[in-house]
């Protein structure tokens, strides 16, 4: 293991201390089983929440793994030991739910009555229709 000295330790809490002006930090988070919505308040004094489901690694969870959140180091991660899942503060606030591939998979699964009955129609017309190309 790497020994650190007292001025490094002293030079990462200071820039620590720095970063926490401009960069959003959790102070607490939790689960609301009745919301369905994993609650973070920010050392700034704002909160936000989120539904789990979208959530890569706890789409999921059950509300029991949900409630063991824990707020990482300095407030930069969420962190959910029943399902070995850590996420970050800062990707969220950027809506980054995940991996790059996850995102792609979620961007097209759109779910509304529109869509499933447009799906049906088209499905028996063979399929959806081919744009009109303009000559």
């Amino acid at each position: 293991m790497v020994e650190l000295t007292d001025a490094q330790l002293d030079a990462a809490e200071a820039l620590g201390r720095a970063l926490q002006a401009v960069e959003p930090r959790a102070a607490t988070a939790h689960y609301d089983r009745h919301l369905g919505r994993v609650v973070v308040n920010l050392t700034s004094g704002c909160a936000f929440s989120f539904p789990p489901h979208i959530v890569q690694d706890l789409e999921n969870a059950t509300d029991d793994q949900l409630e063991g959140v824990e707020v990482l180091g300095l407030g930069y991660g969420l962190h959910w030991e029943a399902l070995d899942a850590d996420i970050s503060v800062p990707g969220l606030l950027a809506g980054i739910f995940g991996t790059k591939a996850y995102m792609a998979r979620r961007a097209g699964q759109a779910k509304s009555p529109a869509k499933a009955i447009a799906a049906r129609i088209n499905g028996a017309k063979g399929g959806r229709p081919r744009k009109a190309v303009a000559c």
